[in-house]
């Protein structure tokens, strides 16, 4: 309050009885910032007609988009345009966009402050901000479970600040002890209208009022601590009922309405999105193992074992691919968990190349993470075509095998470490390179923007490539 009344007196042209109702206003911001999840403030005009100056905040315990206190900052009318026209005009503004003193964007809803309720001059605004993010766009208005009475006794008295939660994004109903309402913000009214009530509020029962089941006695218990969504006239609208204490023995019951009816529309589409994506996953991944179906009964037509290998390379490239799809029909997301990738590579891999006499061990180690399904799809190339070098190359005259695939995530780029104990190999067959590997290097340095490494001595091979996360 000190800091307040100091700001003012140094910055603005207030009287002293302004002050004290900006003070008495003042004591409301933590309820109200508690009740909406927004960062409130109080911002007057200073002496340049750009700027005002904050003179009071508050801000909720999670999601302010503050790190650090702005009283006594300005606030410009390149960065705020709202706060300045509500200031100069007294005309409410809604759902302006705004740059914080951190640089940070967010949405403005702007009020005045009159010096008397009707038509005194403006002394002040009232600002409520949110963040311009996915969290605060959805999110549905939650409130103060656990206040002190203290804090609660203060919050009638804001909430009748008429002039100020009208143009709350919410509505607002308060009902005293006996039942009856005794205020309702605009909002309230207009989606009273909206789904055929008559414009009537004022010493109405709350049994005519209510939309939902809910018993009175149950709410003034503090039995009712739970948010109900209704269905009606085409609308879904979020309740929630909260008991404040106005004084130790007067009770009052706020009812705060929020219209969720475009959130739950497009909940609906994301659904059938999600449904159609994992169907098309499914059918692509479908046609692919078709085409390598084909292309095995194409390749026992043949006893040449040139075109054989041929065609044997082709359906493993195939099914490499096939794999991310199946994965995507599954759960329905981009994003798969890359050890789950390679894994099912794996499976394909030995099924198709692994001769009779080889004893073949594979082990998956490292990290585990979540990558897209583009970036799943060629590491799943690059894994298929590498493991399969290694099957065909690295054992030759051997009856068992070892192959390691090891997984390591780093904060920028991660990499996957391929290595076996084969019998190695001559690096310069590597450079001129067969149709697979010279895929594998054209992969990871056009598709993942990463590089191959190799490591080859007569103990084994180990390849390895990275990719940005």
């Amino acid at each position: 309050m000190k800091m307040l009344r100091t700001i003012c007196k140094q910055y603005t042209e207030l009287s002293n009885k302004d002050i004290e109702k900006l003070e008495k206003i003042c004591e409301g911001l933590p309820v109200m910032s508690k009740l909406l999840k927004a960062d409130v403030f109080i911002d007057c005009m200073t002496e340049n007609r750009d700027t005002a100056i904050v003179v009071a905040e508050a801000n909720p315990r999670r999601g302010s988009s503050y790190t650090q206190s702005v009283i006594g900052k300005f606030a410009y009318r390149k960065n705020e345009p709202a706060v300045l026209r509500t200031l100069e005009t007294g005309h409410p503004s809604r759902d302006y966009k705004a740059l914080t003193q951190e640089n940070k964007s967010v949405t403005q809803n702007v009020v005045p402050i009159r010096s008397d309720e009707e038509s005194g001059e403006i002394i002040a605004v009232l600002i409520v901000e949110e963040g311009m993010n996915e969290e605060n766009i959805n999110k549905e208005l939650s409130f103060l479970n656990n206040a002190t009475d203290d804090i609660l006794m203060s919050s009638v008295g804001m909430l009748r600040e008429r002039k100020i939660i009208d143009y709350i994004n919410d509505g607002i109903i308060i009902f005293n002890e006996e039942g009856l309402c005794i205020y309702a913000n605009s909002r309230a009214k207009y989606v009273y209208r909206k789904i055929g009530y008559k414009d009537f509020f004022l010493g109405e029962k709350f049994d005519n009022i209510v939309i939902d089941d809910v018993e009175f006695e149950d709410v003034l218990s503090g039995k009712v601590n739970e948010k109900s969504d209704v269905n009606i006239s085409n609308m879904v609208l979020s309740l929630e009922y909260i008991l404040v204490k106005e004084t130790k023995d007067v009770k009052n019951v706020v009812l705060f309405i929020k219209d969720i009816t475009e959130i739950k529309i497009k909940e609906k589409e994301l659904i059938l999105k999600s449904v159609a994506i994992k169907e098309i996953h499914h059918r692509v991944k479908n046609n692919l193992q078709t085409i390598a179906s084909l292309l095995r009964i194409q390749a026992r037509k043949t006893d040449d074992k040139a075109v054989k290998a041929a065609f044997s390379d082709s359906i493993n490239r195939i099914l490499s691919i096939s794999v991310t799809h199946e994965l995507l029909a599954q759960n329905g997301l981009d994003e798969l968990e890359i050890k789950e990738v390679i894994n099912k590579i794996l499976k394909n891999s030995v099924r198709e190349n692994l001769e009779g006499h080889l004893k073949l061990k594979i082990d998956v180690i490292g990290d585990n993470f979540e990558i897209n399904s583009d970036k799943a799809t060629t590491i799943a190339l690059i894994v298929n075509e590498l493991v399969e070098n290694c099957i065909k190359h690295a054992f030759k005259g051997r009856s068992r095998g070892h192959i390691t695939i090891k997984v390591k995530s780093g904060e920028m780029k991660s990499r996957i470490f391929i290595s076996d104990d084969g019998i190695g190999m001559d690096e310069k067959d590597f450079e001129k390179g067969s149709i697979g590997l010279q895929i594998v290097k054209s992969l990871v340095k056009e598709k993942l923007y990463g590089n191959l490494d190799i490591k080859t001595g007569s103990k084994g091979t180990e390849i390895s490539f990275g990719f940005e996360n």
